[in-house]
């Protein structure tokens, strides 16, 4: 149980409802800022205004999975107001305090530093990206079947990078029945694509392979497929780009050559954001309980 933790939620979208809903079943005292056009009631939460007394008695301040950006304004799906972090607001939190996001910018790595606070940026944790994973395939797949009039079965793929997101990638077209390639950078990887069953090449040899691509999945947020790439890939290819912002693609160049290339980030939080919010819900809640049962030794 988290009874007697307080928790600050600031802003965010539909996944931390997840959060605010599963902390305030286990008792703990949820305070949210930038929900007050939410539709969904939640027994038990408080709704406050962006004050520094907010702040001053949180044991943690959750915030979006994206966290801030550099000038500490907060996403807010559920208000039309625009919120902003301040120093003030994070220097009137307590030293104990942590700071949980998904991740997060120099803006705010700075702030938590300069205040000795603790940052957790979920999406750094193994057991998150590789749950995040499933969404995102599912929500590849569904762009795919959309903007196509071919089946991914008999289709042939590939997936650049065969990290966490791009595995899980490669393993969903391999079930789909598409024929799986996939673009590595580590010798050590090729055992484990052939192991699988997947065709691996080097990405320094990308050009030689999209000559008669179908679709082409991208994990690697480095400029990867580049003009001298798109300019050997069939107009009919389909790009979907899974990288973070601004993503591996030349998108004016493939859109020059009448190639379709999507840039597509952020996908558990579109397509599932239910199950994306509760990984990100049940995450929290053991780093809490953890923390507890830390405590609890010590005394």
């Amino acid at each position: 149980m988290l009874t007697g933790v307080r928790i600050v939620v600031l802003g965010g979208d539909a996944r931390q409802l997840e959060v605010i809903q599963k902390c305030a079943e286990l008792d703990a005292t949820v305070s949210v800022v930038g929900f007050d056009k939410m539709e969904r009631s939640i027994p038990g939460i408080e709704h406050q205004e962006l004050e520094d007394e907010v702040f001053a008695s949180a044991d943690v301040l959750v915030l979006p999975v994206v966290g801030c950006d550099d000038q500490g304004k907060v996403s807010t799906s559920f208000s039309d107001t625009p919120i902003y972090l301040k120093k003030e607001h994070v220097a009137a939190l307590p030293e104990h305090c942590i700071v949980f996001t998904g991740m997060a910018k120099p803006f705010l790595r700075e702030l938590c530093l300069d205040n000795g606070l603790r940052l957790v940026e979920v999406l750094d944790r193994d057991d998150i990206a590789l749950y995040n994973s499933i969404p995102t395939a599912e929500g590849a797949i569904a762009i795919a079947i959309r903007e196509t009039d071919f089946t991914i079965h008999g289709s042939e793929c590939i997936v650049l990078g065969i990290g966490r997101t791009g595995f899980t990638m490669a393993k969903t077209l391999q079930g789909l029945g598409a024929n799986v390639r996939v673009g590595i950078r580590r010798e050590e990887d090729v055992a484990r694509a052939t192991i699988m069953g997947w065709k691996p090449f080097m990405t320094t040899d990308l050009a030689a392979q999209t000559g008669e691509v179908d679709l082409l999945f991208n994990t690697i947020p480095t400029m990867i497929i580049t003009a001298q790439i798109l300019s050997r890939m069939p107009q009919k290819a389909v790009i979907i780009d899974l990288a973070s912002a601004p993503g591996g693609c030349d998108f004016r160049y493939a859109d020059k050559r009448g190639i379709k290339a999507l840039l597509a980030p952020g996908l558990p939080g579109i397509v599932a954001p239910k199950t994306a919010g509760g990984i990100i819900a049940d995450a929290l809640i053991r780093l809490l309980l953890e923390e507890q049962n830390a405590r609890e030794v010590k005394s």
